[in-house]
């Protein structure tokens, strides 16, 4: 028993120590790790940085076409409900 009280404590101070070195190596190389993926993630901001003004383009190309088309609509709307208001117009006239 006394043999066993002297060498579990040595085990286990060998073990953790085996253990913080292991980790320290993970530790290690997940900052490597994280450094590269922070190199790609910069890359692909800058490459969809790049594409900002061709998508201002089509937003402002999008907008442009949503406007004369309200204003086609508009003209359309306003020429039938003229028609329509001289036909209601014409049938009050004739009931007076």
């Amino acid at each position: 028993m006394d043999v066993l009280n002297a060498i579990l404590p040595v085990l286990l101070y060998i073990f953790g120590i085996i253990l913080l070195i292991v980790l320290i190596i993970l530790g290690i190389r997940m900052i490597q790790v994280l450094d590269k993926v922070d190199r790609v993630v910069d890359s692909v901001e800058e490459k969809v940085n790049s594409f900002n003004g061709f998508f201002d383009i089509l937003d402002k190309t999008g907008y442009s076409i949503s406007m004369i088309g309200d204003k086609i609509i508009g003209l359309f709307s306003g020429i039938i409900s003229k028609i329509f208001n001289k036909n209601k117009k014409d049938e009050e006239d004739l009931y007076e």
